[in-house]
């Protein structure tokens, strides 16, 4: 007995429909202006579409119809209603309902971290400021701080803080210091031929910052602030008197003065 053992023809399968094979709705898509502006009316009341203002197309059976918004605060965003239809219907579906930004609308300012927005003299009585987490200013106060003075003092008092500045932190807030009001670039140290280095008036900082950076003591001058060694002010300990005006060999002589006795 003969038998036939070649396998089964398989189906071949049906023709998938081109986009140039679909018919046009392009009629029933952009017709569909009425009932665009109508979902919007019903997604969020009455009084908020404003004019038309045209279609795109996102594929050959989908649009997206956009109106200018009308309500308070969101001038230049537009309402963008997407419709959709299939081949022989007779009317549209509302996909999604959409508040977007114009090309002119008004935005609320790109978010920045907190950290980026607190400025120097941001803080006031009252305020708490934390350091950033893995801050690179600090280190654990039971590492080295990479200040040997500093280090020495500590392991002879036996005790420390629980955070210190480290290597980097000293190194940014003394370039900040460098570079800032009481550097040796200030337009009051350029001023003056006299330094705070020889000053009686500098105390200098302790540990290794004591080298450049110390505090003015001088009430009339920068007083209670860190200042640069080769910074300089009018009012350095050594600024000579004024030369006095007149010679101190005589006696001033007072027209005024009425000599009664002759």
């Amino acid at each position: 007995m003969e038998t036939d053992d070649a396998p089964e023809a398989e189906a071949a399968p049906e023709p998938v429909a081109e986009e140039a094979d679909l018919p046009d709705l392009t009629p029933i898509l952009m017709g569909a202006v009425d009932q665009a502006r109508a979902a919007i009316i019903e997604f969020s009341g009455d009084g908020v579409v404003g004019d038309y203002l045209g279609a795109s197309f996102d594929d050959p059976a989908s649009v997206t119809h956009r109106f200018l918004a009308s309500m308070p605060g969101y001038h230049g965003w537009q309402w963008a209603v997407v419709l959709a239809t299939y081949p022989g219907a007779d009317h549209t579906t509302v996909s999604e309902v959409v508040l977007v930004p114009g090309p002119d609308a008004l935005l609320a300012p790109q978010w920045v971290p907190w950290n980026e927005r607190v400025q120097p003299g941001d803080l006031s009585p009252g305020d708490l400021l934390s350091p950033l987490p893995n801050d690179p200013r600090l280190v654990p106060g039971y590492l080295a701080s990479g200040d040997p003075e500093l280090d020495e003092v500590a392991a002879e008092i036996g005790f420390g803080r629980k955070q210190v500045l480290s290597d980097w932190g000293r190194t940014d807030a003394a370039q900040r210091w460098q570079d800032g009001d009481f550097g040796p670039n200030a337009a009051m140290a350029r001023a003056t031929r006299r330094t705070c280095r020889g000053c009686g008036f500098f105390v200098p900082l302790s540990g290794s910052l004591g080298l450049v950076f110390g505090v003015c003591a001088n009430e009339l001058s920068a007083d209670g602030r860190v200042v640069s060694a080769e910074y300089g002010c009018g009012a350095h300990s050594d600024t000579p008197p004024p030369e006095p005006i007149g010679s101190p060999a005589f006696e001033p002589f007072d027209d005024g003065v009425l000599d009664l006795g002759t």
